[in-house]
Formats: C-alpha cells, sequence, structure tokens
C-alpha cells in the first residue's frame, strides 16, 4: 500500500503496534470541568456554546485574522548572515495559494481559529512528482487522532475528508501532517486550547445574559408574592399562579390586576448588588481576555490606554499575544516545506517569515520621522519601499551630511594623532641675544639702498 507516494506499512503487525495518545485520557480533552465533580452536578462547559459568547468569539477571530493578514514571505539566508526575500518555483506557489479552495488569507485563518479552538492545527501535505509540496489542506482536528508506534515513531488517523481529497480512513507518518500545536499540558502531541481556561468565565457571562434576556423580556420586573388572608389549598394556590403568569407577565406585565377576597400582590425588588450584571459581565470578557492574552481593549472591554501611541500598543500586543503564534506557525511551514535555517536546498537557504510591519504600522508622523533617522541604516530607495513610493535615480545608497565622517577615518586620524604625540622631539637651539637685531640692520641696510636707487 502506498500513500502519497511513501509506502506505508500500517498492515499486520504494524497496525497493532499503533496507539492513540489520547486512549485512556480523553476525558479532559472532550470535556471541561471547573472544579471537581462538575460533571456530575451537570456543571459542565460546551465548548460549540462558548463560542457565541461574545469575548471568545471576539478574541479568537481577532488573533485569526491579524495574524492572516500578514504577508508570508519566502526569505533566503546569504553569506552574511542576512535574511531577504525571494523566489522559488518550488515554495513561492504554495505560499501564494495554499489550495484550490482557499485563498491565503482563509488557509492562515483556518489555521489560526483551528488552533485556539481545538488547540491543534493539523494541516495535509499534498506532494507533485518532484516530491515538492503542492497543494496544503487545514484538516477537521475532530477527524485526525495522533498515534505513537512501540518504537515511538508519530502517525496519524485521518478520517474521511472531502476538502483535502480523503476518500476514506487512512494512517499517514509524521512527515506528510504538519502539527500545530498549542500549550501541550497533558501530553506532548496534544495542545489545550485557552477556552480550557476561559470556558467557565464564558459560560458564567452566557447565562447573564441569557437571565438579563429573560428579566428584560418581563419588562424589567421582577416577580412577587400573592398574599391571600387564610390558608389556601394547593389547587387553588397553582390556580391563581397560573392565572397570574399568563395574564400579567412577560408582555402582558404592567396590566391592570383586579384582586379579591383579600388578595395581595408584593413585588420583589432587586438590590443594587443584584443589578450590577454590567460589572460582572466585564469581570467575565477580561477573563477570557486573559486567557487568550489579549488586551481588553482591543475587542472594546475596558478603557483605551490614554498614552497617544499606536506603535507602543502593537507592540505590547504583538510580543504578548501574536509573536509565539507567529513563530509558531513559522517554524511548523519550514519543517513541513523541508527547508529552514540549517538546511541547503540547491545550495541555498530557504525559510519563511511573515511581513509584520503591516500589523506595527505607525502613524504617519511617526513613520516618516523614523525613516529620517533610519537614513544613515537603510538607502533611499529602502525607506521609499516602506513607504510604497518606487526607486529614483542615485537612490541605492546610504546619504550621510558632509560633517560625518566614517569609522575607518576617524580611526586613521587618531592613528596619526598618537603617533605625532609618541613621535621623539627635536633639540631646543639657544640663539645668541648679541645677535637679536641683526635681521633688523640687515632689513634696513637693504631699504636705503632701495631709496639710493630711486633718487640718482
Amino acid at each position: 500500500m502506498r500513500v502519497f507516494g511513501l509506502p506505508v506499512p500500517f498492515t499486520g503487525e504494524r497496525q497493532k503496534a499503533l496507539n492513540s495518545v489520547t486512549e485512556n485520557r480523553s476525558g479532559w480533552f472532550r470535556l471541561f470541568e471547573s472544579f471537581a465533580g462538575a460533571w456530575q452536578t451537570n456543571t459542565v462547559v460546551s465548548r460549540d456554546l462558548v463560542l457565541s459568547y461574545h469575548a471568545v468569539y471576539a478574541c479568537i477571530t481577532l488573533i485569526a485574522s491579524d495574524i492572516a493578514k500578514l504577508r508570508m514571505k519566502l526569505v533566503e539566508k546569504d553569506e552574511s548572515g542576512i535574511w531577504s526575500e525571494t523566489e522559488s518555483p518550488a515554495y513561492s506557489p504554495v505560499l501564494r495559494k495554499p489550495n484550490h479552495l482557499q485563498t491565503r488569507i482563509q488557509f492562515w485563518e483556518a489555521w489560526i481559529i483551528s488552533k485556539l479552538i481545538r488547540g491543534n492545527t493539523y494541516v495535509l501535505k499534498v506532494r507533485d512528482n518532484r516530491r515538492v509540496v503542492s497543494d496544503l489542506y487545514v484538516l477537521d482536528p475532530t477527524r485526525v487522532v495522533p498515534m505513537i508506534s512501540d518504537d515511538g515513531e508519530v502517525f496519524y488517523q485521518l478520517s474521511q475528508d472531502n476538502m483535502a481529497g480523503l476518500i476514506g480512513d487512512i494512517t499517514v507518518p509524521a512527515t506528510e501532517i504538519i502539527h500545530d500545536r498549542m500549550n501541550c499540558l497533558f501530553h506532548p502531541l496534544v495542545g489545550t486550547s485557552p477556552i480550557f481556561a476561559a470556558g467557565v468565565a464564558a459560560t458564567e457571562g452566557l447565562n447573564i445574559q441569557n437571565n438579563s434576556a429573560q428579566f428584560f423580556g418581563n419588562r424589567a420586573q421582577p416577580g412577587g408574592v400573592l398574599t391571600a388572608p387564610g390558608a389556601i389549598s394547593n389547587e387553588t394556590a397553582e390556580r391563581l399562579k397560573t392565572h397570574w403568569d399568563a395574564n400579567y407577565s412577560g408582555t402582558k406585565a404592567g396590566k391592570i390586576a383586579v384582586l379579591g377576597d383579600g388578595l395581595t400582590f408584593q413585588p420583589m425588588v432587586m438590590t443594587s448588588r443584584d443589578a450590577q450584571l454590567i460589572e460582572q459581565l466585564k469581570w467575565t470578557a477580561e477573563v477570557v481576555c486573559s486567557a487568550f492574552h489579549v488586551p481588553p481593549y482591543k475587542i472594546g472591554v475596558g478603557e483605551m490606554p490614554s498614552y497617544n501611541n499606536v506603535q507602543a500598543l502593537n507592540v505590547k500586543y504583538y510580543s504578548q499575544c501574536l509573536q509565539s503564534m507567529i513563530e509558531a506557525a513559522e517554524l511548523c511551514l519550514d519543517e513541513g516545506l523541508g527547508i529552514g535555517d540549517g538546511i541547503k536546498v540547491g545550495g541555498k537557504t530557504y525559510g519563511t517569515e511573515f511581513d509584520i510591519d503591516g500589523l506595527l504600522r505607525m502613524d504617519s508622523v511617526s513613520q516618516l520621522e523614523a525613516l529620517e533617522k533610519a537614513k544613515s541604516v537603510l538607502t533611499l530607495d529602502e525607506r521609499r519601499r516602506k513607504l510604497d513610493a518606487k526607486p529614483i535615480t542615485g537612490g541605492n545608497t546610504v546619504y550621510l551630511q558632509q560633517q560625518d565622517h566614517s569609522i575607518e577615518a576617524i580611526a586613521a586620524r587618531d592613528k596619526q594623532l598618537i603617533e605625532a604625540a609618541n613621535a621623539p622631539k627635536p633639540p631646543v637651539v639657544v640663539e645668541d641675544p648679541a645677535n637679536d637685531n641683526e635681521a633688523e640692520l640687515q632689513a634696513a641696510a637693504a631699504l636705503v639702498e632701495i631709496q639710493k636707487g630711486l633718487f640718482r
């Protein structure tokens, strides 16, 4: 049997040697408990229901869209160790168009969303006749099971997935899967979603919203107590309750009730503490943000920072939330394509890199000031490229003011000064005081001779 051009010895004794990494551990993978024994008391966090909470949805979509909008570059390392963008017929096409169903942005959104929701992203590699990766498909994580053989090799059991071209259940080696995973709290091959930590807060927030919807559906009026002057039977009490609910609650709340036989209605009053739903909702949303490492103001929760520095805010958001996911995706993609630092392909070293300039973009004034200060580092064309401006004649050089000197010239000047200071000094000549006026006498005699010649 051959899968994707590779021999797959997954029959006979080999099949018996494969064990799922989630066997005897699937409880934590499918069930989230807020405390020990929560499942027995029906206090269970539903992953699908939690996704409908606004803070969870906002964090996931924000992170996924911010990373997906960054352009993936193919870079090459030169002899000096500098990475610069390049093109390659083997790797550039799959970076621009990962598969026939998704654009580059849609592909990376699916990658990051799968990682955030399930804690794992499984990408199937499809190779051409050159054994070069030509297509990448993000698989449904519920259809993938990591397997480990007795000798420690890793395989992946894949269920049918028509989008990726899998027409049946197969098992493939780890060389055909790119596995990007979140923090592995329980097993090195199984990542844990942030929902594992944010699920309880999100469930609480949903319960608050549902209760608020019911409360305000009753015109923001709480219930009350219907009191009779004497003892009444259970049947009478149930009849009165049913009649009251049917005629004076919900959309009928606020209607005039006519009471007889000494019946009185005493409405319940909400305390100010019970009515602080906004503060409780804000707290649950902030807990969700902390689990996803997203600044709360990014999703409209909490106050916007007072200082006006767009780049500083974006750098903080990048460093605490996006950087680890971006670098993990780059490394996984390098290994999946068979490139990276230390790997030579045709005598060249390739790698992949997200273009984060779009993420850390400054305001126009700060950007121009930064480019002006970078004139001693970047050429004029390189600075113009940051502004999407075309190269100009003479722009492929670094310009400096005339008073600026190179380090070599300064070093040569210092060397000359040191040599002059250390050179032996000439002997001091002491003149005879009697000859101090000799030069003056000679000059006066010459002047006399000139005057004689003029008056002859």
